[in-house]
């Protein structure tokens, strides 16, 4: 498969869905959730049978307890979970509305609560800010000093660079699908959320490992007998039923939980799953044909 022939046609793709990901990011922006805004996460257990009806429920907490503020149900009919998601709810408020539902709905029991402040959020967005970015630049600094003995045709630090775009690559399509889905299906992003993005870099930097390493091997058995543009194309058709093997198994396992899955991981799964996707095109379609862009452009004769 000539990879490399039709490598403009690939990276426009690339292009148009990072150039998409990013407009959606700065337009829309994310729905944050408590982990990052601040605010309660209240999960109950109902019962299957003669339990409190959902609509029950929401009257009971937007009215009788007078709670102000915005207010989302999801009830997950599996495991019959409701989680309430609400501003932020002082102790003795919990205390007070717990009691205020036990009465009213005995069958009703609480699973846990979580209520934290606009501060702890805001540290914990920068935190996870901070994280991104040192696993972005760390990983590029290891594969720029893995690949330091390849000076030729083209240096390791490069191999650091075209890992770092790639991987920006494969965070920055699930983000956008996240802050749309954030703005017209009322998603929140969370902790899952950035835990998610830092397992697609893990997953997707090893796929980009092994093209870049099985180039390397290439080069030193061709001594510049071969142009590198066909030595990229034979290398990256040498690992692609690996890579796509590799993955497959993956996305398949995924497909799998988000359908059976508990409700509380099913956007933490989405994340993974487009970015894993997102990761194997990049390793193959985007990380090695701009190995060969870049070496063109410093000799393009």
């Amino acid at each position: 498969m000539n990879i490399i022939g039709r490598k403009k046609i690939f990276l426009t793709v690339s292009g148009i869905l990072v150039a998409a990901s990013l407009l959606g990011v700065g337009v829309f922006g994310f729905r944050q959730g408590i982990d990052f805004g601040g605010g309660t996460l209240w999960q109950f257990k109902i019962p299957a049978a003669a339990g409190p009806d959902q609509k029950d429920l929401e009257d009971f907490f937007r009215g009788e307890l007078a709670l102000a503020g915005d207010i989302r149900f999801n009830l997950d009919s599996a495991s019959n979970i409701l989680l309430v998601r609400l501003g932020v709810v002082p102790e003795a408020d919990h205390q007070r509305v717990l009691e205020g539902l036990q009465t009213r709905f005995p069958t009703i029991e609480e699973l846990s609560f979580e209520s934290i402040g606009p501060s702890v959020g805001q540290e914990l967005r920068k935190n996870a800010m901070i994280a991104i970015v040192l696993v972005l630049v760390g990983i590029s600094l290891y594969i720029a000093f893995a690949f330091r003995k390849t000076s030729r045709p083209i240096s390791s630090w490069k191999y650091g660079w075209i890992t770092l775009l790639t991987l920006f690559h494969d965070i920055a399509i699930p983000a956008g699908l996240l802050s749309l889905l954030g703005t017209y299906g009322r998603v929140e992003i969370d902790s899952n959320f950035v835990v998610a993005l830092l397992v697609v870099m893990g997953f997707s930097v090893h796929d980009t490992i092994v093209v870049f390493d099985r180039i390397r091997e290439n080069l030193s058995v061709s001594r510049g007998k071969i142009e590198f543009a066909d030595i990229v194309n034979q290398s990256v058709n040498q690992t692609m039923a690996r890579s796509i093997n590799t993955s497959l198994t993956l996305i398949l396992v995924l497909i799998a939980m988000y359908l059976a899955g508990p409700i509380t991981l099913k956007y933490f799964i989405l994340t993974l799953l487009v970015g894993v996707t997102a990761g194997t095109y990049s390793s193959i379609f985007v990380a090695s044909p701009l190995l060969v862009v870049w070496h063109k452009r410093k000799n393009p004769i």
